[in-house]
């Protein structure tokens, strides 16, 4: 049995949440918080699998209360939200760098079919965060030493690389990570990122808010048509496929979802390749499953470079993991290196 614990200060919410989890036999609800004090002190007591957090409550918001989970009793958190409003999102993208795993559109009531879709993956994704192994003061595995001095690249990884685009596929545990990442890259990074990450619908306006206020780069959702800049992030939006039509313009596809995901990381990464050729540079992070592993077949036979993040660092190894698998991968770097490694490879000043 996975043993939730439900925080959610909605009495009629909190309700429907208990009765979609309670109709899968492999699930036992064994508490419920009207707030964050609440879910602190029942994880605590209950010692709960997973904890589904919602993030605006009394005595204690699901930010707050997540990272007091996580320095006490570190547990499994999904963040539950049904808001857009960019502001609660992204204090639900700060409870993410506080240590929550993910953040998930709160499932509606029967009635349609879309509804039933949305609770059959939050009762999946709940069951799949149970399952992974998370430590006390989450972000601070992830600081550099002073004294640590990043390792050159060896063979051929140094040998004509001129990159002109970062194309990064991410899903669990990525806006952490990518936030780590943009915050200590120059906002005149001589290249354009653009960034497939798997998240709720109505939550990438507010994730690119919030990575915004933390970095020097300009970090933006990609429109259809508008031309790359250097020092500009791009993330993909909502249930379309990011691509690059030539090596200046961005457009969106509504093509059919691939493995599941629209946005999907494989498509970029092919497009990227057809376009940018050997001066492309693909990423792949942290997250469950293996979207954008397919596509690094198009960027390893273009002669472009593929970088995936290690194991250590990442909170679900599958993405990665099923990168490297594949033999693509030129490098292997933990969340810390990935940002020198990127100033290595696109160096201040290089000719575009």
């Amino acid at each position: 049995m996975i043993r939730v614990l439900v925080a959610e200060d909605s009495t009629t919410t909190r309700q429907l949440l208990v009765s979609i989890l309670q109709e899968d036999p492999e699930i036992q609800v064994v508490g419920e918080a009207k707030n964050g004090l609440e879910a602190v002190e029942q994880t605590r007591k209950l010692q709960p699998d997973v904890v589904a957090m919602d993030i605006e409550m009394p005595e204690m918001n699901g930010f707050e209360a997540t990272k007091r989970i996580m320095v006490e009793n570190p547990t499994p958190i999904v963040i539950i939200s049904s808001s857009r409003n960019v502001r609660e999102v992204e204090v639900a993208l700060q409870a993410l760098k506080a240590g929550a795993l993910t953040v998930f559109k709160k499932p509606t009531g029967p009635g349609t079919a879309e509804g039933e879709e949305e609770r059959k993956k939050f009762i999946s994704m709940l069951k799949a965060m149970s399952q992974v192994k998370v430590v006390r003061h989450w972000p601070e595995r992830y600081q550099i030493n002073d004294s640590q001095t990043p390792q050159k690249f060896h063979g051929k990884i140094t040998e004509g690389m001129r990159g002109r685009l970062v194309a990064i596929a991410a899903s669990t545990g990525g806006p952490a990570a990518l936030n780590r990442i943009f915050s200590e890259l120059p906002g005149n990074f001589p290249a354009p990122i653009l960034v497939v990450q798997h998240m709720a619908k109505g939550f990438m306006d507010g994730c690119a808010s919030w990575m915004n206020g933390n970095s020097s780069l300009h970090i933006k959702v990609a429109e259809d048509g508008e031309t790359l800049m250097s020092g500009t992030v791009y993330l993909a939006g909502d249930d379309r496929h990011l691509g690059v039509s030539d090596r200046s313009t961005l457009y969106y596809s509504q093509a059919d979802p691939i493995g599941s995901f629209r946005p999907s990381g494989t498509y970029l990464f092919e497009s990227v390749a057809k376009a940018y050729g050997p001066s492309a540079l693909a990423l792949v992070l942290t997250g469950m499953g293996s979207d954008g592993v397919a596509g690094l077949k198009a960027v390893k036979e273009a002669g472009g470079w593929i970088m995936a993040q290690d194991q250590d660092s990442s909170v679900i190894f599958g993405m990665p993991g099923e990168a490297i698998k594949t033999g693509y991968t030129d490098l292997i770097l933990s969340l810390a290196e990935i940002a020198p490694r990127l100033m290595e490879m696109f160096p201040l000043g290089a000719k575009k």
